[in-house]
Order: structure tokens, then C-alpha cells, then sequence
């Protein structure tokens, strides 16, 4: 049974991992040819917009798809009353967003962003239809489902994308290609997963729902709003040309943790709370889940960090040269997240939302201090401020598993420092090309499969137990074909 289980999580991990990969390298083509063809200004207005549209997203899920995956025995009038009740939420916060548009607009002093703000706030409303399928095929284990959706939309808006920016729409091409994305993802995946709304709605159910998903909710509130005050206030305080670049220096490096961090964490969360009766049990996928994440994303983090300029100077042109040093950042900080996601997702399998809840206060106030004291001096102080932020956030997140898992936030960095270790020693030899004086592209062809070729040693020598552990799944997947064929 344990094998089958284990098969079945690995199976789900794969499709969503591919769905994230092909996602992420249409988003990542299309931003470069974005790049190329707008100026960082456009950027820089979509990203004041997004500040708010962002944190509205977060009411769309209202925390109640956590719970439907998190509870035992969900059935269809739980889905479907979450459904309504979501879809009503979201009307409210468009009609909020478009009577609130002149407001925006005039806290930036540019009366151009109105129209911009009351179209892109469209996919709030396309994402109510959204949601609740989304933790359908969650619970359900159905992840194929979101290769076929994402993938089908992402390319269809990336089409319709650069074919806009090539006729001169300038932002209107950036805002477009986003509402046509969460539209035609919303439409294959209501077409792929045959689970319809019923008529049928429980006050008594939902409240039941809302009692863990409201503490999900604040949750993710503030860590939304606290992600996104950053942007509003280099964007009040600075330029938009400022924000453009410290945007695309997280862009890059999220790329890549996008890809990896959402499909653990999609599969993670429904997997553990299958489990959530045995500690044990949890603990050792907390582990397991953490050391080969983490033994992934740090060669990934490093050798992006230590080859910045090459890749910015090939990939976006010169005139992006500033987000280098917001690059090399985000990719430290980013580096880290597997210890965040295991860590909080063992916490919301155990029924904890209390805990997270509190955990989410503790890491804000912590980070609004950092931010408010650094802002005043620019916006490199700022990224510092992310950076040293989350150290802290990661031993806070860590805390609780001390007790509910016996598993300490000294363990974990035991667990990871290997796989860091040698991903820094890495980065620091594959630097050295950069001083030989060759062009970007040459540059990174030397540097790309050197450094791949030294972690793979080096782990191989260390007898990393994550590389002999991913070994050991490949060579049992192979079997495995061969035997079905």
C-alpha cells in the first residue's frame, strides 16, 4: 500500500512539475520578447497595479479551498458552498476594484492607469469560476488536469501577448496576455474536471469550513500584503522605472522556484494530510521533502546568482543591467524556501491554521520593521531588509515542528547544509569565467554545464543522501517502464 501511495505522489509531483516547467518557460520566452519590445516604465505600471489586484486574489480563494483539501471528508455540498459563496466574494471585489479605480490612479498620479485597473481586475471575477475546481483536482490527487489547463492557457495568451506588443499596445499587451491566460485556464479546466456545482448551499457547512480557512485567510493576507508593500511604496517613493527593475530581479530566480516550490507544495499539503494522524509518519516526508528540495533549488539559486550579469545581458539586454544585484538577492532568499513550504505545510495538515496564523503575525510585524526602518535609504536597502527578513522567518516557521514533529530548526539546517555547502563552492568556481572577457552567450555555455558537472561530482563524492535518493527513485522509475513494457 505504501509503495502505491508513494508511486501515486510521485506520478502527481511529475505532472505537476511538468505543468509548472512548460508554464514557466512560455511566461519566461514571452518576458523576455516583452522585455525587449517595452520599455521598463510599461513594467513598472503593471506592477503598481498588481500591488492591489494581488492581495484582492487572495479573498478569491478565502482560504476555504485549504480547507476542502485539509478536511477528511469533504463531499459535493462542501464544494458547492464554498463555490457560490466564493463567487459572490468576488463580484463584491471587482465592483470594489472599479469604483476605487480614480483612487488608485490618483495615489500615483497617473489617471491613465483607471481603464487599465478595471480590465485587469476581470480575472478576480475569472478566478471565482476558478478556485474551487482547482482544489478539486488537489484533493483529488488529479494534477494532470492542471498541465492540460495552465499549459493551454499560457500559451494561447503569450500568442496573443506578443502580437499586441508587436502592433505598438505597449502595457495593454502585458494586461491583456494576463486576462486571457486566467480565462482560457478557467475554460479547459472546467471543459477537463467534471465536477459541476449542485444546487444545493449549507450555511452550516460552510461556517464549518470558514472556522479553519478564515485563520488561512488572514494568513494569507498579510503575507500577500506584505510581499506587495514593498512594491507600493518604491513605487510611491521611487520611480516606476526603480520598481521595474527590482521586479525583474525577482522574476528571474521565480521562475525556476516557481516550478519546483508550487508543485511540492500542491502535492505536499493533500499527501500529508492523508497522513495527519501519525507524527512520525509526517515528520520523515517533512524531511524527505525538504532535503531533496532543498538539494535541487540551491545549485539552481546559486548558479543564477553567480552568472547574473551574462544571463541579464543575454536574456533582457543591457538596459535591464540594474535588477542584477535584486537578481543575486531574491536568489538567496529563494533558496530557502523548500525549509518554509515543509515546515508550514506539516503545520496546515495537522489542522493547525491557529498556529500558522499566529506564525504569519509574528514573521510580519518582524518584517515591517526591517522594511520601515531600511526604506528611507533606498531601494537596495529594502532588498537587504527581504533578505535578512527571511532568516527570521525561517526559524520562526521551524519553531512549532520542535514540539508537534521533534524536528528542530537546528536539524533542518543540519539536514540542508551539504547540499548548500556545495552549491555555493559551485557558484564561486563557475564566477571565474566571467573574468576571462568572453560574450554572455559563450560565457554561460561554459558556465551552465561546468557547474552541473560539479555539483554531480561533488555529490557523488560526498555520498549526498539526496542525490543517491533521487538516484535510487530513477532507477526504480525506469524499471518500472521497462516491466509495463
Amino acid at each position: 500500500m505504501k509503495s502505491t501511495a508513494s508511486n501515486k505522489t510521485l506520478s502527481n509531483f511529475i505532472w505537476r512539475f511538468a505543468e509548472r516547467c512548460g508554464a514557466q518557460v512560455v511566461t519566461f520566452v514571452v518576458s523576455i520578447i516583452l522585455a525587449r519590445l517595452l520599455v521598463p516604465e510599461d513594467y513598472g505600471k503593471i506592477a503598481l497595479i498588481t500591488v492591489f489586484t494581488t492581495i484582492m486574489q487572495v479573498f478569491v480563494d478565502s482560504g476555504l479551498g485549504t480547507a476542502l483539501i485539509q478536511k477528511k471528508d469533504a463531499d459535493d455540498l462542501d464544494f458547492s458552498s464554498v463555490f457560490y459563496f466564493n463567487f459572490a466574494v468576488c463580484l463584491i471585489l471587482y465592483a470594489v476594484m472599479f469604483l476605487a479605480a480614480p483612487l488608485i490612479a490618483t495615489f500615483y498620479n497617473d489617471t491613465s492607469l483607471v481603464p487599465v485597473i478595471r480590465v485587469i481586475s476581470l480575472t478576480i471575477v475569472i478566478s471565482g469560476v476558478k478556485g474551487i475546481q482547482q482544489s478539486y483536482v488537489s484533493r483529488n490527487m488529479m494534477f494532470k488536469r492542471f498541465f492540460y489547463s495552465t499549459l493551454g492557457g499560457t500559451i494561447f495568451s503569450a500568442f496573443l501577448g506578443i502580437g499586441l506588443a508587436y502592433a505598438g499596445f505597449g502595457m495593454w499587451a502585458i494586461v491583456i496576455q494576463q486576462l486571457s491566460n486566467t480565462a482560457m485556464d478557467t475554460l479547459i479546466l472546467w471543459i477537463t474536471v467534471k465536477w459541476r456545482p449542485k444546487k444545493m448551499f449549507s450555511w452550516k457547512r460552510l461556517k464549518c469550513l470558514l472556522s479553519f480557512g478564515w485563520k488561512m485567510l488572514a494568513s494569507a493576507l498579510l503575507d500577500t500584503f506584505y510581499n506587495n508593500i514593498r512594491s507600493l511604496i518604491i513605487g510611491k517613493m521611487y520611480s516606476s522605472s526603480d520598481l521595474a527593475f527590482y521586479n525583474q530581479g525577482d522574476k528571474l530566480p521565480a521562475v525556476v522556484v516557481n516550478n519546483i516550490n508550487t508543485s511540492i507544495d500542491s502535492v505536499l499539503l493533500p499527501t500529508l494530510s492523508r497522513e495527519q494522524d501519525d507524527r512520525e509518519r509526517i515528520k520523515n516526508m517533512t524531511r524527505r521533502a525538504i532535503k531533496v528540495s532543498t538539494y535541487i533549488m540551491a545549485p539552481l539559486m546559486m548558479g543564477l546568482a553567480f552568472c547574473a550579469t551574462p544571463v541579464v545581458q543575454l536574456i533582457l539586454t543591457e538596459k535591464w543591467l540594474p535588477c542584477v544585484p535584486f537578481l543575486q538577492i531574491f536568489c538567496i532568499t529563494y533558496m530557502f524556501y523548500p525549509v518554509h513550504t515543509a515546515n508550514l505545510n506539516a503545520i496546515k495538515a495537522m489542522g493547525r491554521s491557529d498556529l500558522f496564523l499566529k506564525l504569519e503575525i509574528t514573521k510580519k510585524i518582524v518584517g515591517m520593521i526591517l522594511l520601515l526602518s531600511t526604506m528611507w535609504f533606498g531601494v537596495m536597502a529594502m532588498a537587504y531588509s527581504l533578505l535578512v527578513s527571511m532568516i527570521t522567518s525561517m526559524i520562526i516557521n521551524s519553531w512549532p515542528n520542535r514540539e508537534l514533529l521533534k524536528y528542530s530548526f537546528k536539524e533542518q539546517m543540519i539536514d540542508i547544509f551539504p547540499s548548500i555547502a556545495l552549491a555555493v563552492v559551485m557558484g564561486v568556481m563557475v564566477s571565474f569565467v566571467n573574468n576571462l572577457g568572453f560574450s554572455s552567450a559563450l560565457t554561460l555555455l561554459i558556465q551552465v554545464p561546468t557547474g552541473a558537472i560539479i555539483y554531480l561530482i561533488g555529490s557523488m563524492l560526498l555520498h549526498l543522501d539526496s542525490f543517491e535518493y533521487l538516484l535510487g527513485i530513477m532507477k526504480s522509475f525506469i524499471h518500472n517502464k521497462r516491466t509495463c513494457m
